[in-house]
């Protein structure tokens, strides 16, 4: 089965609700976890699934993620796997960059010729969720399925912000609406699972992920069926094609803002996340050769670290700790998302830092930080004080921005000592 299967995954555009995390990154070259990245989910899914022949579309902010496929994903001269980029390209037929995700996978077909395969996978690069493909693909092939979409069940409340999709007993789909107002949602109830009843959930929303037979997809491009799969793609086959449905009880959440990229960091953190990084089907990422982390004198609880962080801080609480993140004494964190850093500091740097009273890159003495995102290679002198909370007006602060209470300080921004945000 994985022979005829081809996964592409999008890599998104400028990811403006994810700013300044995407200031100089596209969003799924964003680090999630501690130690991962967010395209490492939909790569990771694909090769747990057996899938192993996988094109990741970039055109915004694309270096970072380009450097991490390069550096991650590597297969022997035998499996004839591959997990290789495609970046948008200007040619002679067509001068524009992509116009949307279908006009994204529209414009790769003509690198596709080169592969055997009968299906295309078409995934997003910023969720995080654990799937098995091969169920999704068997359902479109035992129904016959010119166009399968998987969905989530989710309540009235959540419906608004997605594209409801109505379906038949059979998984049909009968009918689509582009992120309805809550006026409109009744008879867009689908037949869903008892349990989802109970909780509300009678609404089912498109995931972003689609299974298309190749000829089909094809045959809707020629046909001009336009340049979203959302807006344009999924109405059009409705009624025209066999298009399908297939739910998905799992978890999955979409890596769409700054307060839904918190969240998802910090569930990872509980003792029962809702994502489960501690399953028999791992998450991938680039392998770092990077020693242990070494924590000294202090109190954790409900902390999730990464691989080479030095810690000496007082409490570190309900928080995601990155790589090669320092966190000296007297330093208090709580509910924060701290990403670590690219590289560590000399030892002849810091000492000369130290006597001039200029921060290191990580996190100086006697600090406090709560509800805060921390991007990579942050330098926080002595005593900073970040307090995230709803009396912060959002905005950008420029060496900070705050979104939804939630303090974000920028990628290589220097906090001096004393500093107090929130």
């Amino acid at each position: 089965m994985k022979r005829s299967v081809i996964s592409i995954v999008l890599g998104g555009g400028r990811g403006t609700r994810l700013f300044p995390l995407t200031y100089s990154r596209s969003k799924p070259a964003v680090p999630i976890a501690g130690k991962y990245r967010l395209v490492d989910i939909p790569i990771s899914n694909c090769l747990n699934s057996d899938l192993n022949k996988i094109l990741v579309l970039t055109q915004f902010n694309s270096a970072s993620l380009n450097s991490h496929i390069k550096n991650s994903y590597h297969f022997d001269i035998f499996s004839k796997g591959f997990v290789d980029i495609l970046a948008a390209e200007q040619n002679v037929e067509n001068d524009s960059w992509y116009q949307g995700t279908a006009d994204a996978v529209r414009q790769t077909m003509k690198h596709l010729e080169k592969y055997d395969y009968e299906y295309i996978l078409i995934l997003s690069g910023d969720q995080l969720y654990q799937m098995d493909f091969r169920e999704m693909l068997n359902f479109h092939i035992e129904k016959g399925g010119d166009l399968t979409i998987a969905t989530i069940p989710v309540n009235a409340k959540d419906a608004t912000g997605f594209g409801i999709l109505k379906s038949d007993d059979d998984g049909n789909i009968t009918s689509f609406v582009e992120k309805p107002d809550y006026e409109v949602l009744e008879g867009l109830q689908s037949e869903v699972s008892e349990e989802n009843k109970q909780k509300g959930k009678e609404f089912l929303a498109s995931m972003g992920i689609y299974i298309f037979t190749k000829n089909i997809l094809k045959r809707m491009f020629e046909e001009g069926a336009g340049d979203d799969f959302g807006k344009d793609i999924i109405p059009s086959s409705i009624g025209k094609y066999k298009t399908l449905s297939y739910q998905y009880e799992g978890y999955w959440t979409d890596i769409g803002t700054i307060e839904s990229f918190y969240e998802a960091n910090l569930d990872l953190c509980q003792d029962f996340p809702q994502f489960n990084l501690f399953s028999s089907s791992p998450i991938y990422t680039r392998a770092r050769m990077l020693p242990p982390s070494k924590i000294n004198g202090s109190y954790v609880s409900k902390a999730v670290f990464g691989d080479g962080c030095i810690i000496m801080a007082d409490k570190i609480e309900n928080s995601v700790i990155g790589n090669r993140t320092r966190i000296d004494k007297g330093s208090t964190i709580v509910n924060s998302y701290v990403m670590g850093a690219d590289f560590y500091q000399n030892t002849t740097e810091i000492v000369m830092n130290d006597r001039a009273g200029r921060p290191n890159m990580g996190i100086g003495k006697y600090c406090y930080i709560e509800k805060a995102i921390l991007d990579k290679n942050c330098y926080i002198g002595d005593n900073v004080k970040i307090i995230g909370g709803k009396q912060l007006a959002d905005g950008d602060y420029g060496t900070y921005s705050v979104q939804d209470g939630i303090v974000v300080v920028k990628k290589g921004a220097i906090l001096a000592p004393g500093t107090h945000i929130g």
